[in-house]
C-alpha cells in the first residue's frame, strides 16, 4: 500500500472500533437507559458528508432493530429559510467526525430549545456540536489527517449500532458487534490483492454502485470516496431505485459497484447481477457469497457469517481499499485531493 495518511488509516480501523467497544460501551449504554426513559416517538438524524451516509445507516437500523421512525434532517431550513419543523418528542441524534459545521450545530440547538432529547456522535468532544448536544458519543478515533475519511466513518457506524443494540437491550446483538475488529482485519489482510484489482479501472471516470437495505449508505459512501480521491463520476443508487430508469445507462463495458450482503437482500441483488451479466457490463462485487462473486469480472470477497444489520461495517473496506488504489493508479495524491478541506463549515 501507499504511504499516505490514508493507507494508514484505513489500517487503523480494527483498533479503533475495538477501542469505542471496550472504552465508550457504558456511556453509550447510559445514554440509551436515557433515551428509553424519554421514549422519543422518533429520530432526527442530522449530518453531512461521510457523516450524512452513516446517517443513512441509522435510518435502516433504528427503523429494523429499534422500531423507531427515522427522518434526515434538512438543515437549511434551520439556517437559512429560518423555519425549523417541530421536533418534540424527537430524539435528534447529530453525527459530525469534526463537530464544527454551523448548520448541524443549529440543527442541535434548535432540537433543546424546543425540549428534545439531544446526543452528537463525534470524534472532538471538545467542540461546538458536542457543547450544543445534551449527551456525546465520544468516537475515539485519534486525529484523522487524511481528507478522506475513513477510520471516523466506520467509528460512526459502530457508534450507532452500539447505541440501538444498547437500545434493544438483547445481549445477540453486542455479541455480534464484537465480532467487527476481527472481520475488518481480515479483509485488510486481502489489501494488495483489492490495490492490484484496482489497477485494472485506471482509465474509469464513470460508474454506479448499487446495493440496497442497510448497505445503500455503503453504496453513497463508496461513490464519495472514489469521487473525492479518484475524481470518477460515481452515482449510488438503491437496486430499487436504479432499475426505475437510470438502467438504461448500462451498456457493454460500463462498471458497476454491486454490494451483496447476506440476508435478506441478497436473491434480488443477484438477480440484478445476472441482468447486468446480460447487458456485458463491467462488474465488481463486494460479497461473502460465491454465487455473486461468480458472476463479476472483479470479485472482492468478505468473510462469512456477519449479520446483514452489521455488514456495512465491513463491506465499505474492500471500497476505501479500492478508492485508494484508483487514486494511485490514476497517479494522484491521496491525501491531498484537489479543493478540499478537512474541515468544511456550511450554513
Amino acid at each position: 500500500m501507499s504511504d499516505s495518511y490514508l493507507q494508514t488509516e484505513i489500517l487503523e480501523q480494527p483498533a479503533v472500533l475495538q477501542r469505542l467497544l471496550e472504552d465508550e460501551r457504558p456511556s453509550i449504554e447510559r445514554i440509551a437507559a436515557i433515551i428509553r426513559q424519554a421514549a422519543p416517538r422518533y429520530v432526527m438524524l442530522v449530518a453531512r458528508g461521510s457523516s450524512d451516509n452513516a446517517a443513512r445507516y441509522g435510518q435502516y437500523l433504528f427503523g429494523a432493530v429499534n422500531g423507531l421512525p427515522v427522518a434526515l434532517a434538512a438543515p437549511a431550513l434551520y439556517t437559512l429559510y429560518q423555519h425549523p419543523p417541530r421536533l418534540d418528542g424527537s430524539l435528534v441524534l447529530a453525527i459530525s467526525q469534526s463537530g464544527q459545521s454551523p448548520d448541524i450545530v443549529a440543527v442541535v440547538e434548535e432540537g433543546r430549545r424546543q425540549g428534545a432529547l439531544t446526543v452528537a456522535i463525534t470524534n472532538e468532544p471538545d467542540s461546538p456540536l458536542a457543547g450544543a448536544a445534551e449527551h456525546t458519543i465520544s468516537l475515539l478515533a485519534g486525529p484523522e489527517r487524511s481528507l478522506a475519511a475513513t477510520k471516523t466513518y466506520t467509528a460512526s457506524l459502530m457508534a450507532l449500532a452500539l447505541l440501538s443494540a444498547a437500545l434493544a437491550g438483547a445481549a445477540g446483538p453486542m455479541q455480534s458487534l464484537r465480532a467487527v475488529p476481527g472481520f475488518v482485519a481480515e479483509v485488510l489482510a486481502s489489501a494488495p490483492a483489492i490495490l492490484q484489482a484496482a489497477e485494472r479501472y485506471r482509465y474509469m471516470d464513470a460508474c454506479v454502485v448499487a446495493s440496497r437495505g442497510y448497505n445503500y449508505a455503503t453504496a453513497f459512501e463508496i461513490t464519495l470516496k472514489l469521487k473525492e480521491l479518484a475524481y470518477v463520476l460515481a452515482e449510488p443508487y438503491s437496486l430499487a431505485d436504479f432499475r426505475h430508469g437510470p438502467m438504461a445507462v448500462v451498456e457493454r463495458d460500463f462498471p458497476v459497484i454491486t454490494l451483496v450482503p447476506e440476508g435478506v437482500m441478497a436473491s434480488g441483488l443477484l438477480e440484478f447481477l445476472r441482468q447486468l451479466r446480460e447487458r456485458q457490463a463491467e462488474i465488481m462485487v463486494i460479497s461473502a457469497l460465491d454465487e455473486a462473486l461468480a458472476l463479476a469480472q472483479t470479485p472482492l470477497a468478505l468473510p462469512r457469517g456477519l449479520p446483514e444489520w452489521l455488514s456495512p461495517l465491513v463491506a465499505v473496506i474492500p471500497g476505501q481499499i479500492f478508492a485508494l488504489g484508483l487514486t494511485l493508479a490514476k497517479g494522484l495524491d491521496p491525501d491531498h485531493p484537489r479543493g478540499l478541506r478537512k474541515v468544511t463549515l456550511t450554513r
